[in-house]
């Protein structure tokens, strides 16, 4: 049986806002052109895959301003959880299993999604 780490709600609270703002911000740069500055399109088969991409119009002032901001809270939401004290009490291969559930604590178990066996 797998151990159960007891984690403080703040750590709970700031790897779930972690999680949140990785996928906010991976959709927010899955919508933007793929490029900042405005750019020709261009295609390039000289490599081992052929690589197209089209024009892009860059990105607006606003957009750019709310990439950073999802970065630097990213940034700061990463060395809140990774250098919270509750990891001072754990040591090796301990601190390696419980941060690995920790970045799974919001998932649901499987029994209390409400299938069936």
């Amino acid at each position: 049986m797998a151990t159960t780490y007891d984690f403080p709600s703040d750590l709970l609270a700031g790897q779930e806002e972690l999680h949140q703002v990785r996928a906010e911000l991976s959709a927010l740069l899955k919508r933007l052109p793929w490029s900042v500055e405005p750019l020709d399109g261009f295609s390039d088969d000289n490599g081992w895959r052929k690589v197209e991409r089209p024009a892009s119009p860059g990105w607006s002032a606003d957009e750019q301003a709310e990439v950073e901001k999802l970065r630097r809270r990213e940034h700061e939401l990463a060395v809140f959880v990774s250098t919270h004290r509750y990891w001072s009490d754990l040591a090796g291969s301990e601190r390696v299993a419980a941060r690995s559930e920790l970045k799974h604590a919001h998932e649901v178990p499987p029994e209390e999604t409400g299938g069936t066996s």
